[in-house]
């Protein structure tokens, strides 16, 4: 018999009745609220192009490196779930056959906000009301592809049904942003935006920096043999990506570590980058110096800048020397901000005309450094919990330790940070019941008027990000 999947109206929420019905009441108030996606890595060419999705594998499966890892994590090969090597090795290419593999494993997720998000998919996207496993594998499959062949859901009717007000894309400053151009000449009225993400031309050790670099200059039209040239160049393709609805700026480094250093020995540090022979010291200088650079550019073009630092990409060189970037290899590091940024904050922390927001991997900087740090300077705001610690528990944590310092109002709301484009629902309906429960403790324990909380719930699932990103029509 088919084991039926119905999500309970009531879950995240505490099961105390009194929190429970607290939070029922501020989750009703919110959850049909427009989504507003800051931040995330859907692909413009979906919404520019508006063609049927491949099939469920594709779409759901092969891009998401939460389940590639955890599935990876367990002994599966990525070539048996269709993902091509560098090396041309055989890899599975029907994807009925990779679909029936990860419903096989699908139990691994259990507990996982993963499996919440999936099953969210599931029933309320694709209108399934049985549980994924091996044995429903195959009927769920040609439900699923059956509905992609079908114009409901195209992207742009997704998008539309999603009440999705506005998706911010990542794009390098390498792009030449043909699908933001694209959709910034088509009638239909879906605001897709693009944000600078400048990681592999401000970063020494990205590879083939000195090649991104000429690359750079032929699309800014800039001579960038030298580092004044250079800096006109990522003005100028700030302003492209700007021109194109571009609200923010996003910043992948190692560590929040910043600089702000001499003219002269700026343009030593490039040149050895250029040469390919700056040393690891050398280049976390640089990258660091480009931190300060991109903040004061902010303070020209009004970009916001985003941080999310502490992350060791492709930890695992194998992977990553036949698969490639974004297969679940990336681990967490230590973070240390408060040092770090003083160099930036010199310079920019006291300005209300700029906006820095940190991510951290670390949460045990939350309460030591993000929540003080944001609750003194002006320019700085706290980002939603991210990546590993995007789920229930990882949430809660988040305001509790952040909010006695920082308040609700140096935060910046929810985003989905996914390329799962038919997870952003689900994420954001996984942070609405979040924050409903966290403020239902408060009113519970008499901590909050229940009337502010109301106005709280509707800051938290939209209010705050629109703002914090500037996203409001001009």
């Amino acid at each position: 018999m088919p084991k039926p999947s119905r999500l309970n109206p009531q879950r995240l929420f505490s099961s105390c009745p009194i929190q429970r019905d607290i939070a029922t009441g501020l989750y009703l108030a919110v959850k049909d609220l427009p989504i507003i996606s800051p931040h995330g890595h859907t692909d413009p060419r979906w919404f520019a192009d508006n063609d049927a999705f491949e099939n469920p594998t594709a779409l759901l499966l092969q891009p998401d490196h939460y389940l590639l890892r955890m599935l990876y994590s367990q002994g599966i090969d990525l070539a048996t779930l269709g993902i091509h090597a560098s090396t041309g090795a055989p890899v599975e290419t029907d994807p009925e056959k990779v679909w029936q593999l990860f419903a096989d494993h699908y139990g691994l997720f259990r507990g996982t906000p993963t499996r919440l998000w999936m099953d969210h998919v599931m029933a309320e996207v694709f209108n399934i009301d049985q549980r994924l496993d091996g044995d429903s594998a195959a009927d769920i499959y040609r439900h699923i592809d059956a509905q992609l062949k079908t114009a409901e859901f195209r992207p742009r009717a997704l998008f539309e049904r999603f009440n999705i007000e506005v998706i911010a894309t990542t794009e390098s400053p390498l792009d030449p942003l043909a699908a933001h151009q694209k959709l910034r000449d088509d009638p239909w009225p879906g605001r897709i935006i693009t944000t600078f993400r400048p990681d592999p031309v401000v970063d020494p050790e990205y590879e083939n920096f000195s090649a991104n670099i000429e690359q750079l200059a032929s699309l800014s039209g800039e001579n960038c043999d030298s580092y004044k040239g250079y800096l006109r160049a990522l003005r100028e393709r700030r302003s492209f990506f700007k021109s194109l609805g571009a609200t923010a700026s996003d910043h992948g480094h190692p560590c929040a570590h910043t600089a702000d250093l001499p003219e002269s020995t700026c343009e030593q540090l490039y040149q050895r980058a250029l040469a390919g022979t700056i040393t690891a010291t050398e280049a976390e200088q640089f990258r660091g110096q480009l931190l300060t650079e991109m903040a004061l550019m902010s303070l020209d073009d009004g970009l916001v800048m985003q941080l999310h630092p502490g992350v060791y990409r492709n930890h695992n060189p194998s992977l990553f020397e036949h698969y490639g970037r974004d297969k679940g290899a990336d681990i967490p590091l230590p973070g240390e901000f408060v040092r770090h940024l003083k160099p930036l904050l010199d310079r920019v922390g006291n300005r209300s005309d700029f906006t820095l927001i940190l991510f951290t991997l670390d949460e045990t900087t939350y309460s030591r450094e993000l929540a003080p740090l944001a609750g003194h300077y002006p320019a700085v705001k706290l980002g939603p919990p991210w990546w590993f610690h995007d789920s229930p528990e990882g949430m809660l944590r988040y305001r509790q330790q952040i909010t006695e310092t920082a308040g609700f109002y140096n935060t910046v709301g929810f985003n989905d940070d996914t390329r799962a484009f038919l997870s952003i629902p689900a994420r954001h309906d996984v942070a609405r019941r979040m924050d409903a429960r966290f403020l239902a403790q408060l009113v519970a324990e008499h901590r909050l008027e229940l009337d502010e909380a109301e106005v709280l719930i509707q800051d938290l699932s939209y209010h705050l990000a629109k703002q914090a990103y500037r996203l409001q029509e001009s």
